[in-house]
């Protein structure tokens, strides 16, 4: 299957080579962002998603180097289900070479001022920070050519704009979740729909994890839980 995305068609990308070499690329995924798109859908097995392998769909091997993938989320610690699949999901990501860099939850209170009731409800807090941080300090640092954000939060389009601004040479590229409309800001900061690229039910197929997930020595680090199961 052939993806415009990475190819250097007449829209102002560059060709696939970058100064002799291969286009550096390093991914940043927005868990959560992702997380509730996929689970929009239905399709719950497409939450065991292989984040490696489905950035190297739109960072191919032939023309692209996929130095990192950083996978940006949170555990909901007080769902006790939740909080055990997503350490397991995480275990996996980690055997397949994602870097997690996980956030936290905070506590707060909440009420309605009709009925006077009270309840707790959990933020996540800083994922978003440590994405900006992250893929500014990978640019200061020179460590991508492309960087890939997984997200339609336009609430990221700050550091795609100064990592536009500060380097010239560097690429933005968005990956929209699927089912999602793209985020104009994101698009806009990164240059414009060729810029740009919806993650449809195809590229979520290609790229599952296997039921158990094993590591370099064949010992099984990760099972997927039975709630991912694909249909018959």
């Amino acid at each position: 299957m052939k993806h415009d995305f990475a190819a250097p068609v007449g829209s102002g990308l560059r060709a696939f080579s970058f100064l002799g070499r291969a286009i550096r690329v390093i991914a940043y995924i927005d868990g959560f962002n992702l997380y509730h798109a996929v689970k929009d859908t239905g399709a719950r097995h497409h939450q065991w998603l292989d984040l490696w392998s489905l950035c190297e769909v739109f960072a191919p091997k032939s023309h692209f180097e996929l130095k990192e993938v950083c996978y940006f989320s949170a555990y909901a610690t007080w769902l006790p289900d939740a909080y055990k699949r997503h350490r397991e999901y995480v275990k996996a990501l980690k055997s397949c070479g994602v870097t997690p860099i996980l956030a936290q939850f905070k506590e707060k209170s909440r009420g309605c001022t009709k009925c006077g009731s009270r309840w707790i409800a959990h933020e996540e807090k800083e994922t978003d920070v440590s994405i900006a941080v992250r893929m500014l300090d990978d640019a200061y640092r020179d460590r991508f050519d492309r960087a890939l954000l997984v997200s339609g939060d336009s609430d990221l389009s700050p550091p795609i704009r100064m990592v536009i601004d500060r380097f010239p040479k560097k690429q933005v590229r968005v990956l929209t979740p699927i089912g999602r409309n793209h985020s104009w800001a994101l698009v806009n900061a990164a240059g414009g729909l060729k810029c740009a690229k919806k993650i449809g039910r195809t590229h979520l197929d290609m790229s599952l994890l296997p039921k158990q997930v094993v590591d370099s020595n064949g010992e099984i680090v990760a099972t997927r839980p039975k709630l991912y199961d694909p249909p018959a």
